[in-house]
C-alpha cells in the first residue's frame, strides 16, 4: 500500500523560508513522477513543482514560484522536498505531496496523495 506524507508547514512571515518534507512508502516501481501541489481557500489545486525518481526530464516549476522554490529528492530515503525561500503572503495554501507512476511531469489527480501541510505567509 502506497503511503504519502508531507511535513514541515507553519506560519511565517514574509520573505521567510520553509522546507518541506514528503515521505513515500509502499512504491514498487523505480521510476515514477513526484510532485508538490498548493491549495488556497477558494481556489482549485494546482501544481507547484514536479520531478521524477530517477531525475529523468525537465522537471516543472510553477511560474509564480520560480527561482523561489527549489525541489529536491532523497531517493535513499525515499524523501522529496521542497525549499520554500522569499515566500509571500500569496503562498498561503495547504501544500499537498503526491505521486503517480503513470503521469509526467506532475501527478494526476488519480495518483497517491498525502494529506496536506499547511503554509501561511503573514504580512
Amino acid at each position: 500500500q502506497v503511503q504519502v506524507a508531507e511535513s514541515g508547514g507553519g506560519l511565517v512571515q514574509a520573505g521567510g523560508s520553509l522546507r518541506l518534507s514528503c515521505t513515500i512508502s509502499g512504491m514498487t516501481r523505480d521510476d515514477y513522477a513526484m510532485g508538490w501541489f498548493r491549495q488556497a481557500p477558494g481556489k482549485e489545486r494546482v501544481p507547484v513543482s514536479c520531478i521524477r525518481r530517477n531525475g529523468g526530464g525537465s522537471g516543472y516549476y510553477a511560474d509564480s514560484v520560480k527561482g523561489r522554490f527549489t525541489v529536491s529528492r532523497d531517493n535513499a530515503n525515499n524523501t522529496m522536498y521542497l525549499q520554500m525561500s522569499s515566500l509571500k503572503p500569496e503562498d498561503t495554501a495547504m501544500y499537498y505531496c503526491a505521486v503517480d507512476i503513470y503521469s509526467n511531469p506532475c501527478p494526476a489527480s488519480l495518483g497517491h496523495w498525502g494529506q496536506g501541510t499547511q503554509v501561511t505567509v503573514s504580512s
